[in-house]
């Protein structure tokens, strides 16, 4: 975004933007992010919205393992996400904008599922997919929010443990 704000924000998709320079990994959460956010809106089933996306320019750069880990996890878990997530929101989860919701089921997943990777790495990819993608000051919500998840789900390494 340029220093006057005027850059508009990207779809949700994870299609050829930024080709070069994304990870594997930064791919994977994009497409989950993706299909999170059509179950959120559609209620479709994992299985479409995965055949969906594997259509989609980009997809076979992404890790498909952590893609699949993600989006699975994130639908089959979203019971206990949700009950994470719930107790740090200000407002009901209905309320959230989609995006909102799928970056901090993503994020959530991320923190409770995936002990290796660092909890900040997961805090900043949930901010930045929601500075890519969310409202304009979506990202300091879910940046709040996840951080205050993050002190529960791991007190140790947030150091209030």
């Amino acid at each position: 975004m340029s220093p006057d704000g005027d850059k508009p924000k990207p779809a949700l998709r994870a299609g050829r933007e930024g080709g070069a320079t994304r990870s594997r990994r930064r791919r994977a959460r994009e497409f989950a992010l993706q299909g999170i956010y059509q179950w959120l809106v559609s209620g479709e089933d994992a299985g479409a919205i995965e055949a969906h996306l594997a259509t989609t320019p980009g997809f076979a750069r992404a890790d498909n393992e952590h893609f699949r880990d993600l989006l699975y996890g994130c639908l089959q878990g979203s019971v206990d996400l949700h009950e994470a997530i719930t107790p740090h929101l200000d407002r009901p989860i209905v309320e959230l904008s989609p995006v909102e919701h799928a970056v901090l089921l993503l994020g959530c997943h991320e923190l409770a599922r995936h002990p290796e990777i660092p909890m900040r790495v997961v805090i900043n990819e949930a901010v930045e997919l929601s500075k890519t993608y969310g409202g304009t000051d979506g990202f300091k919500y879910v940046n709040g929010v996840l951080d205050r998840v993050a002190a529960k789900l791991r007190a140790l390494e947030a150091g209030r443990g």
